[in-house]
């Protein structure tokens, strides 16, 4: 088996069974972890953005 698969098994088998009644739930669940661990890769490279530039561009959307 190969690492990817194997990863997707254990994700599946670590996931809470109230978060997971269908496909689309497993796909948004693998999704949304994917895109995590792109972002943390970003970061550990150094691409990621200032805490104050994040607060900025996101500001509309956030309370103080």
């Amino acid at each position: 088996m190969n690492k990817i698969k194997a990863q997707a098994i254990e994700f599946i088998k670590a996931a809470p069974d109230n978060n997971i009644s269908s496909l689309e739930d497993v796909l948004r669940e693998i999704h949304f972890k994917m895109q995590v661990d792109k972002g943390m890769t970003e970061i550990d490279k150094g691409l990621g953005i200032p805490h104050k530039e994040a607060k900025a561009r996101l500001g509309k959307w956030l309370k103080d």
